[in-house]
Formats: C-alpha cells, sequence, structure tokens
C-alpha cells in the first residue's frame, strides 16, 4: 500500500502543479498555411477518407482492437490501435461517422484495455501497465510471443491522452473516457522499464518477455522515442533527467548536405511519429538548442536530404527523381535478393540503410507538415503514375512498391497508415496538435524534460 500511495501522490503532482506554468510554456502554435489547389485539397479528402476507412472497417468493434496489417489473419498492433483512437475523432471531425459512434469505440476499447489481463502470464495482455506489441483481435491476449514494448504501449497511450482531452463533454461516456484514460496512463510502471544492469543501464528498455525478462536493448541513438520520453516523464517516471540524458548522450550529428545538418535518423518514420502528436515548433530540450533548431527543423531537414537523395539516385534506382522519393519501415519485395520487411531509409550519399529501391508511400505523405511544397507534388504524382498499378486501392496507397523489381503490395499496414492521415489533418486543421498540447502528461512531460521556448 505504501508504494499506491507514493504513486498515486506523484501522479496527482505531476497532474496539477505544472498545469498553468506549462501551458503558457507549450503553447499550440496554430495551423500551418500553405495554399493547396482545389484539385489537390480534393485528392487529400480522398486520401484521408480512404485511410480512415482502414482503422474503421479493420477493428474489432467490441474491444477496439485494430489490426497490424490488412489481412484475415493478421493480430491486432497496439501502436495501430492507438493511432486508431485518433483516426476515429478526425472521422468524426469530418462527418464521416458520428461524434456518438467515435465516442462509443473509443470506450469500447478504453474498457478492454483497463480490464484486460496484466500480470506474468505468457498469455496475459500486459504487464506492469505496458501492454503486448500483437494481440488476438478477439481474445486480446498475447500474440506471437511478442514482447511487451515500451514504444509501442507510448503510441497507445498517445491515442489514450488524445482522447483525453478530445472527449471533453458532460455526458457519462465521455466522463467515463476522460477517467479511463487517466488509469490506464497511470498505472504504467516507467521506473521499472529501465534497465539495472548491463551496457544500457540507466536506459529505458526496449522490451521485456516473460520466458526471458528485459531485452538486452535500451532506446538509443536519435528516434521515434522521443513521445515515449515525454509521455513516460509526464507520468510516472520518477527521476526522469538522468534516464532522458543517457539517450541524449547517443545522438549523432550529420552534415550531409549543406544547410542540411541534422541528427541522424535514415527512415523517416523516426521523425514523424512524435510529431503526430505534439508539437514541436518552436520549442526545443537543451541538445537541440545547441544545435540552433528544434525537432519540428530536424525533421523537416531529413526529409529534404531524402529527396535530395532520390533526386541524385546515386544507385540508379529505376523509380527514384525528385517526385518519388520516400524510404522507411515498410513491406518490400522479397523475392531475387530483395529484403522483404525493413527499416529502409537514408540521410544522404554514405548514410542510406537498405535502399533496394523500395519506396513508401507514407515516407513522403506524413511529412507534408514538414515540407508541403514538396510532399503534395510527391504523392500526387505517385499516384497518378503508380495508383492504376496497384498502388492505389480501397484503403488509399498500399505500403510500399519497388519499380525496380516491378513489385507492388497488396497489403496496407496499420503503424504506415495512421501516420498519413493524422499528419495531413495536423497540416489542414491542427486537430491532433491541439488538443494532445493542453495535455497535462504531455506538458508535464516537457517541462520536467526541460523544453523551452526556442523563438521568441
Amino acid at each position: 500500500m505504501k508504494d499506491f500511495r507514493v504513486f498515486s501522490l506523484t501522479i496527482f503532482l505531476l497532474l496539477t502543479l505544472p498545469k498553468c506554468l506549462a501551458a503558457q510554456e507549450y503553447p499550440y502554435r496554430g495551423s500551418i498555411h500553405y495554399n493547396f489547389t482545389p484539385e489537390e485539397n480534393q485528392f487529400l479528402d480522398t486520401l484521408e477518407r480512404r485511410t480512415f476507412d482502414y482503422f474503421w472497417q479493420e477493428c474489432n468493434p467490441s474491444n477496439g482492437l485494430v489490426k497490424d496489417r490488412s489481412v484475415e489473419t493478421s493480430p491486432a498492433s497496439i501502436a495501430a490501435t492507438g493511432f486508431g483512437i485518433v483516426v476515429w475523432a478526425i472521422g468524426a471531425g469530418n462527418n464521416w461517422i458520428s461524434r456518438q459512434e467515435a465516442e462509443e469505440r473509443t470506450l469500447s476499447l478504453l474498457r478492454f484495455l483497463f480490464a484486460s489481463e496484466q500480470s506474468e502470464s505468457p498469455d496475459a495482455t500486459g504487464y506492469k501497465g505496458f501492454y503486448y506489441h500483437f494481440l488476438n483481435m478477439q481474445t486480446g491476449k498475447r500474440e506471437w510471443n511478442c514482447e511487451l514494448s515500451t514504444i509501442d504501449t507510448a503510441w497507445l497511450l498517445a491515442g489514450v491522452r488524445f482522447a483525453r482531452q478530445f472527449y471533453s463533454g458532460k455526458n457519462k461516456a465521455e466522463e467515463e473516457i476522460r477517467t479511463l484514460s487517466d488509469k490506464i496512463t497511470s498505472r504504467v510502471d516507467w521506473d521499472w522499464s529501465v534497465l539495472k544492469q548491463g551496457k544500457y543501464s540507466g536506459f529505458i528498455a526496449q522490451g521485456w518477455r516473460p520466458e526471458k525478462g528485459f531485452l538486452d536493448l535500451g532506446w538509443f541513438g536519435y528516434n521515434e522515442s522521443l513521445f515515449l520520453f515525454i509521455v513516460a516523464s509526464g507520468s510516472t517516471l520518477s527521476n526522469p533527467i538522468p534516464v532522458y540524458n543517457n539517450w541524449l548522450s547517443t545522438y549523432a550529428w550529420i552534415n550531409p548536405y549543406p544547410e542540411l545538418s541534422h541528427f541522424l535518423f535514415p527512415p523517416l518514420f523516426g521523425h514523424q511519429y512524435s510529431h503526430m502528436f505534439i508539437d514541436f515548433r518552436n520549442v526545443a530540450d537543451m541538445k537541440l538548442k545547441e544545435k540552433g533548431i528544434d525537432y519540428f527543423e530536424n525533421s523537416r531537414r531529413a526529409v529534404l536530404c531524402q529527396r535530395k537523395y532520390a533526386s541524385e539516385n546515386p544507385f540508379k534506382r529505376k523509380g527514384y527523381d525528385s517526385l518519388c522519393w520516400g524510404m522507411t519501415a515498410s513491406d518490400g519485395p522479397s523475392h531475387n535478393g530483395y529484403i522483404g520487411y525493413a527499416a529502409r531509409g537514408t540521410s544522404g550519399k554514405g548514410f542510406e540503410h537498405d535502399d533496394d529501391g523500395t519506396i513508401a508511400p507514407t515516407a513522403a505523405a506524413a511529412s507534408i507538415p514538414f515540407a508541403p511544397e514538396i510532399c503534395m507534388k510527391t504523392i500526387k504524382n505517385m499516384y497518378e503514375k503508380y495508383g492504376q498499378l496497384g498502388l492505389w486501392g480501397r484503403y488509399g496507397f498500399v505500403d510500399a512498391f519497388n519499380p525496380d523489381a516491378n513489385w507492388v503490395d497488396s497489403d496496407y499496414l496499420g503503424i504506415d497508415q495512421g501516420p498519413i492521415i493524422i499528419m495531413i489533418e495536423n497540416l489542414r486543421t491542427g486537430l491532433v496538435w491541439k488538443e494532445m498540447m493542453k495535455d497535462e502528461v504531455v506538458l508535464a512531460g516537457l517541462k520536467r524534460l526541460q523544453f523551452q521556448a526556442y523563438y521568441q
């Protein structure tokens, strides 16, 4: 009981004391203004709507779990499920479904998450407040002997925290959503996830398995885990600065092209995921301030590097040019020496990773807030050039294609579809940023990690 009381007091302090000050320091900066043509707006409307349909149709409405990919036998991905919470709200905002429908599905999911088994059992749903990476779509139990995932739990929590803000009404359902959101957030034991020994002692573990314990791998190097540190620091991580500094110390600054220096992470998903939920414009931690940029600018430069790399096309890939580019974690061909699913990426010549000519539309589409002037033209070109060859279907863009291999995917992946619709919506309306930049956990996390306004 003593641990629970200390835990409860910590949560109370984190969620109340920083609220007023933090809200002033980390405001939502307003929507990004970019003048799309009527034709471009119509295309984005269609792309958003079709992408929304993935999260509405490839979902179990009784428990809210969203499939990892669009195949009959797919388990749920807890990251895709977290994205789904946000996408349902976007659907309600665009009148594709009613607010009540979005509310009901969100509540079904939160009720399931809170009531599901949290134990050391190998077929539980989670442990210590964390959730397994993949869950059975019907039972919600662990699938594929997968790991208890810290990062995928973070993406689930991103959706949970969004729901906490978006459903602000006074009816019983929305009140229950807010209550469950706080309960689910507060029971995640982030202190437990900090490794106590080995090479990554003092780092947050990437995962844990009941059969063997923690994976001997912590979060290191700049990547998608930025949001993980923020949500952990804003909730139950009791001493975040040493853990965060351990992570920051592993960043690598590179200068692949003039005026495009940035912190290295070749696949673009690492420059997108945290930005789906947090408006990083004009706020920076000490690491970024040393370099004179914020995380938004870091991502913009990473996007421009990928386009420049494709334009130069050092390995003479058939599909690459200034209007066809984008590498990230995605499916790929697996025949004739190709590498199948991989975290492909490039930060410029000499910084490429698993470049086999595979292009993922989500890489450019989900980068649209960073560089709308190039991303819009790129995804429109992909649609016009490759759409009728199989790149475009019922849920918008399929996951990837490779002109060198004469290959087009047949699947859609939840963790690649989610960033497309969420980032387009952030560019057009700022919906997700607006809600998340009011969230007490997010604001407390930014404050505890010493993020400061960068441009005055």
